[in-house]
């Protein structure tokens, strides 16, 4: 079979169950691809092929009838960000000063997937600490874009997106603390799910900062939902675990006659002309499947959503790592110690402060979302970023110049409103030739609208079929 590297989840488990494809042949597809494509696109921090494979001849026997059953993952290549813990393996966070760091035990949400018969193959590369919307690193250097390499496939889960993208994954995790999820879904044209706050358990003391989710990455609709379902659901480690688990249905019901809001700039982003016309595109592609979407601004002011979310990230997530700063500042990455510096500006008087802030800009979501099923809107107000950026560069939008990085994150306002869940999927494709990405925000924890809209538009534009559309490399 050819571009075998670029089968989707559901495909492959249809086929290993018929016996018409065997573990082996896909795993070996994908590592033969990743070889190829690894010197330019960098996805990976680390590889366990030879591991990857003997546990592929065990997933084709259960699938020949020996060994025991085959479970709801069984034999796929699963790439794992490697932000995540997996005991035995490096858990560097894309940082210089922890490259000898080796996690003693396994994420839950990890160990989920590896119980489901995931392989896990490889690691995928992060910028250090996960806090930039591009992808490098004095560790792993520049990760790039499969579809035009000059690009960055976004961040912080850069690695996983460039290679579902470039096939060198069949299903991949990611992370999200401000778009990390969406940002590299949109730039590299695949399906990236930031699941509401508790949806899926993630490791102390993250756990109880309500702007992080662990969620899945995909090429499809279905394949995003399969690996959700695994994930998904209460753990005994994680207090805001919600119960009971929530399945997405294997058969999402039709999205014709849902009443759907669409806005191309929230109401305040400055957005790219070819992001604003997919945008407008993918609503109309929706319109034609009996969607009603309507038009609405909504009356937010981009400083108070840039000044809630410095708060929170100067209360939390800046001084996560301020110790490893005070130690090895010389050896971290230059957007690291900015972000270090920045949080030096954040007081504990800001904290309530944040949190009125953050409830001034959910409040006309809520109202939004009780009148509507969902919110359409673009996942990132420019198509990507060059691969080499440093966040703190100016961005160009339309010809004028954003100076704060910060302009351009479309994804933030939904890690303030961390309880509605977000799905990102390819709207179109840009001038530069990289993707670009809508957004659907469904009502807090109402993850089956997301699903169940995102498959009616994927139905009418089916993005990533290799004989139609795929990256150049």
């Amino acid at each position: 079979m050819s571009d075998l590297h670029y089968l989707s989840a559901t495909e492959a488990l249809a086929l290993f169950r018929a016996r018409e494809l065997s573990p082996v042949e896909l795993m070996t597809a994908v590592i033969e691809r990743a070889e190829a494509v690894e010197p330019v696109i960098n996805a990976f921090a680390e590889t366990h092929y030879h591991q990857a494979l003997a546990q592929a001849r065990a997933a084709e026997a259960r699938y020949a009838g020996k060994g025991g059953e085959p479970r709801p993952l069984d034999g796929l290549p699963v790439a794992v960000k490697e932000e995540a813990e997996i005991a035995g393996q490096r858990n560097t966070l894309g940082s210089l000063p922890l490259r000898d760091v080796v996690a003693a035990q396994t994420a839950a949400f990890v160990q989920r997937i590896i119980d489901a018969g995931g392989i896990v193959h490889a690691r995928t590369t992060t910028p250090e600490f996960s806090c930039a919307p591009v992808t490098w690193s004095r560790l792993w250097g520049v990760t790039r874009n499969p579809w035009n390499p000059q690009y960055s496939p976004g961040g912080s889960s850069g690695g996983s997106a460039a290679a579902l993208a470039a096939g060198t994954a069949v299903l991949a995790t990611g992370s999200d603390i401000g778009g990390s999820i969406r940002i590299p879904a949109s730039f590299c044209g695949i399906v990236g799910f930031k699941p509401p706050y508790g949806r899926v358990p993630e490791m102390a003391t993250f756990n109880l900062d309500h702007y992080c989710h662990e969620g899945p990455m995909a090429r499809t609709v279905a394949d995003c939902a399969l690996l959700e379902n695994v994930i998904a659901g209460p753990h005994p480690s994680d207090v805001a675990s919600i119960r009971p688990k929530l399945e997405i249905p294997g058969e999402l019901a039709a999205a014709a006659g849902m009443r759907v809001a669409f806005s191309a700039d929230l109401g305040c982003y400055r957005v790219d002309t070819d992001v604003a016309a997919n945008t407008r595109e993918a609503a109309d592609r929706l319109r034609a499947a009996g969607v009603r979407v309507e038009e609405v601004s909504l009356p937010w002011d981009l400083e108070m959503i840039k000044q809630a979310a410095r708060i929170h990230f100067g209360m939390i997530f800046g001084p996560s790592i301020k110790e490893i700063h005070a130690k090895h500042a010389d050896d971290l990455t230059s957007y690291t110690r900015n972000f270090v510096a920045e949080s030096d500006q954040i007081s504990k008087d800001d904290f309530v402060t944040g949190l009125a802030l953050e409830g001034q800009i959910y409040a006309p979501l809520g109202q939004l979302l009780a009148d509507y099923d969902a919110l359409l809107c673009p996942t990132f107000a420019v198509p990507s970023l060059p691969a080499g950026y440093d966040p703190g560069e100016p961005v160009p939008v339309n010809g004028q110049t954003s100076e704060d990085w910060m302009d351009v994150l479309m994804t933030l306002p939904f890690n303030i409103a961390s309880r509605c869940p977000v799905l990102s999927i390819p709207s179109g494709l840009s001038r530069d030739g990289v993707p670009t990405g809508l957004s659907i925000i469904a009502p807090t924890y109402d993850d089956v609208t997301a699903f169940r809209i995102a498959a009616a538009h994927e139905d009418r534009f089916p993005w990533f079929d290799p004989r139609k559309r795929r990256p150049g490399l």
